[in-house]
């Protein structure tokens, strides 16, 4: 039966208990054909119908996004992309730090700590001058400071007109400086719903707490009990009758519920949280939670061999680190024709690879050399692989054009090889999602473009007889087509020409 199925050429009995089978090149013929003949490559619409919540990225109000921040905004934007190909409808929700302590130190910090100027024309980078000034005089021993910031961090959270007009334009300034980065790393948010938005929904998260006997005094705080789980203890109101992450969370997953019914929600942090989403989504569950809640951890990222921490001198602000991208990435493509456009794309791209290209479990060393290396595992590798297609493509000229509509053969080992490690680029988008690894992806481009590369080497192509030229040209298309997707998943661009 399996000889006669017609996918395999050859079937034969090696040995005991092992069979070899050797896939037919009639039949990868009319699988890549279906392939290259379908807009979306194969890639399955399971989600068609369902929707789920992204939450990653969640830097702090009034501070400068920096390199600390790179991990959860490229793996969440990965995951967000990926999960969008498959056809779920995404809500990629961006959950600012926007609230609390940190508020009243800043609104004394700017009416006392900066200058006319500064004020009329406030950045991101015055508000964090202005927060590092005021946390500093807060510390002084008199305490006069400290009472004054408590003082009117209270009149915000009851609703100081004026206090609250100056915390609207600190957000304001804030999400308009992170709409920049998110530009340039090409990542885009539907809802900007921080902690702030359920602030008013924490007092009822602890009523259902109490009234489900899942809450109970403890040092004149309220917590939620795991031990039974092995979680420990979940505070959930404060002693001084302030709220935590915790009660902000599940306010946030009942406000998603009620105005999404998502599926799934997806949290992409730091694998330091894992406790507490652990306590979190055990709590979720006790109150009535059916959404299915997930939790990716990335490890932490070190820059050349050193911690990242204020404390090294090496806490990067992410707009010198892309600029240092771009600039290195210049210093490569200007002597081939190459403009600031072009380097942007590569150096952008490398940095986003040399994240996205490890399991995101694991901690990473960001490292130059690596990352915008023109060979091995690099973002610019791949993208130097895309542009030869697209060059071997211009070269074949008004074939080139026509070449979509040849007939695919497949005879020769390395073709053979190819062709079957496309038909896989479906499943390697389905096996990305699943384990919620944009690593999965990337592996599977990096080991598709040296299959290509051997499979060039070895195969003469525009040189060939008519017919298998345009085979090969179309077999490379496809490559191409492939590649480009792909990258597009992981968030980076492929130019046509390197």
């Amino acid at each position: 039966k399996v000889r006669e199925s017609g996918v395999f050429e050859k079937v034969e009995v090696a040995g005991p208990g092992f069979l070899n089978l050797t896939v037919g090149g009639g039949w990868l013929a009319e699988r890549l054909n279906d392939l290259a003949s379908d807009g979306n490559l194969g890639i399955s619409t399971q989600g068609k119908g369902k929707r789920i919540v992204i939450d990653y990225s969640s830097p702090n109000a009034a501070k400068q996004m920096h390199i600390g921040h790179i991990r959860s905004t490229v793996i969440g934007c990965a995951i967000d992309r990926i999960f969008r190909a498959l056809g779920y409808d995404v809500i990629a929700d961006n959950h600012l730090g926007d609230w609390g302590t940190q508020f009243g130190i800043l609104i004394k910090g700017y009416r006392e700590c900066l200058s006319d100027d500064e004020r009329e024309n406030l950045t991101v980078a015055n508000l964090e001058k202005c927060y590092v000034l005021s946390a500093a005089k807060a510390k002084e021993e008199d305490g006069v400071w400290k009472d004054a910031c408590r003082a009117e961090l209270v009149k915000l959270q009851k609703g100081d007109p004026e206090n609250m007009a100056l915390w609207k334009r600190f957000i304001d300034i804030s999400i308009g400086e992170f709409e920049r980065m998110y530009g340039k790393l090409g990542v885009k948010f539907d809802t900007y719903r921080g902690e702030s938005y359920y602030n008013s929904m924490m007092p009822g998260v602890v009523d259902r707490l109490v009234s489900a006997g899942l809450a109970e005094e403890s040092e004149g705080a309220l917590v939620v009990k795991l031990e039974a789980e092995k979680l420990g203890v979940a505070i959930v109101r404060k002693s001084d009758g302030g709220y935590n992450y915790t009660t902000s969370d599940l306010a946030c997953v009942e406000s998603r519920m009620a105005d999404y019914d998502p599926e799934r929600i997806i949290y992409v942090t730091d694998d330091r949280q894992q406790l507490h989403f652990r306590q979190f989504f055990s709590i979720a569950a006790k109150l009535g939670c059916t959404t299915k809640l997930v939790h990716v951890p990335f490890g932490l990222m070190s820059y050349q061999g050193k911690a990242i921490s204020t404390r090294e001198g090496n806490l990067i602000k992410l707009d010198d680190l892309l600029a240092e991208a771009k600039r290195r990435a210049y210093e490569i493509v200007k002597d081939r024709g190459g403009d600031e456009t072009l380097a942007e794309q590569i150096g952008y791209g490398a940095v986003k690879y040399a994240d996205l290209s490890h399991d995101p479990a694991t901690a990473i060393d960001f490292n130059w050399d690596k990352a915008l290396a023109l060979e091995g595992n690099s973002g610019p590798y791949l993208q130097y692989a895309y542009a030869r297609v697209c060059s071997l493509l211009a070269k074949a000229g008004d074939d080139g054009a026509n070449v979509e509509t040849a007939a695919f053969t497949v005879s020769t080992p390395a073709e053979k090889r190819l062709a079957l490690q496309l038909l896989e680029f479906p499943g390697a988008v389905l096996r990305s999602a699943e384990a919620y690894k944009p690593s999965v992806l990337a592996d599977y481009l990096f080991q598709t473009a040296q299959l290509y590369s051997s499979f060039y080497q070895s195969s003469p192509i525009l040189k060939s007889e008519t017919e298998l030229r345009n085979s090969r040209l179309r077999l490379c298309s496809l490559f191409g087509r492939v590649l480009k997707k792909g990258l597009y998943l992981l968030g980076i661009e492929a130019p046509v020409r390197i």
